[in-house]
Order: structure tokens, then sequence, then C-alpha cells
């Protein structure tokens, strides 16, 4: 798209409309989540909730669907959700890792390592 046809869409009745509705704001409001997910990802594994990640995981997925088939299709809420959706797969993973995988001696170096910093 050239700079001129953007300009032209950006300022246009149809984007300002866009920009004033529930599927541009309800993704941004949305986009809290992954991005702490996100953020967490080199916090202590210790203190993953495994019923909260669990709850997101599910929900994620349920709004990615929610999003594809809701008409006309949210795309930047299905990319909310899927980003939230991998953080949220990653994060179980790293508390199963933390809690059943590892033995108490790992568990204490990782706690002795995170006390640290």
């Amino acid at each position: 798209m050239s700079a001129g046809k953007l300009a032209k869409y950006v300022t246009s009745k149809e984007f300002r409309s866009y920009l004033m509705s529930t599927h541009f704001w309800g993704p941004v409001a949305n986009w809290g989540l992954p991005l702490a997910a996100l953020g967490d990802l080199k916090k202590n594994p210790e203190v993953i909730s495994g019923n909260m990640t669990t709850a997101l995981i599910f929900y994620s997925a349920l709004f990615m669907r929610f999003a594809i088939k809701v008409q006309p299709r949210n795309m930047l809420l299905f990319a909310c959700h899927f980003t939230n959706e991998a953080a949220q797969i990653t994060q179980m993973g790293r508390f199963i890792d933390f809690w059943y995988i590892k033995s108490e001696e790992k568990r204490n170096e990782i706690r002795d390592k995170f006390k640290e910093t």
C-alpha cells in the first residue's frame, strides 16, 4: 500500500468508525494479559499458578475461536489470544517442569538463583 493510499484510509470515516468500536478497543484492552504473561516468563516458576494458567489456556482458546467466528472477523482479538495462548502454554510447561520433573535439589537451586536477583 502506498503512503498516499494509507493516509487516505487512515483519515477515512470507515477507519475512524473502526477506532471507536469494540472490535478495536476490546482487543487493545485484552493485550494486558499476554503482555503480563510474556513479562512473567523470566520470573520464578515457583509462583506460577497451575489452576490460573489452565483457566487462561482454555479462555484464550475459546476466544480465538470466537474471534474467527464473529462477523466481521476480529483478527486483532485473534492475535491477542493467540499470543496469550502461546505464553500460557509456555508458563504451564515451566510449572510442570518445576513441580513435577525437577528434583527438590534443582528446585532449591532455582529458588536460590531468584533470591540473588
